[in-house]
């Protein structure tokens, strides 16, 4: 486990795309933290509510840059229409969003979490027995 934790952030701007209207921005801000060597987080600002996050996988951002990627609540995968684009849908239990983001911007955004982790190399950063202490209750550990 390494104790180096390094945190990456990068804003960037996503279109909320819905049915028969145009397309809406919204600022979201993408991290990556070392202390979660394998997530992603993309907090999209909500207005003056503040920000909803979302964690994904690192990999399925990778794998959505270049095909349909995802089967649960978090797909990605690259638009049709356009070839810069990438489309990011995400489902919960209180509503659907369909959002549109630069795929270069998203590239470059992976690329920073690769110079500080190499894909494969996550290992090295999870402390195993601090993520079981957080998992077990403390009356049974």
């Amino acid at each position: 486990m390494r104790n180096d934790h390094v945190t990456l952030r990068s804003t960037a701007v996503f279109d909320l795309l819905a049915p028969r209207t145009p397309a809406v921005p919204v600022k979201v801000e993408l991290r990556y933290d070392t202390r979660d060597p394998y997530a992603v987080v993309a907090a999209f600002r909500t207005g003056r509510a503040g920000w909803v996050e979302w964690v994904y996988a690192r990999d399925l951002l990778a794998d959505g840059l270049l095909a349909d990627a995802g089967d649960g609540d978090v797909r990605i995968r690259p638009s049709v229409e356009d070839p810069e684009s990438v489309l990011i849908e995400l489902n919960s239990p209180s509503g659907h969003a369909m959002f549109e983001a630069s795929a270069q911007e998203l590239a470059d955004f992976l690329d920073r979490t690769y110079d500080v982790v190499l894909p494969g190399n996550e290992h090295l950063w999870v402390d195993v027995d601090d993520a079981l202490t957080h998992l077990i209750p403390n009356d049974l550990a």
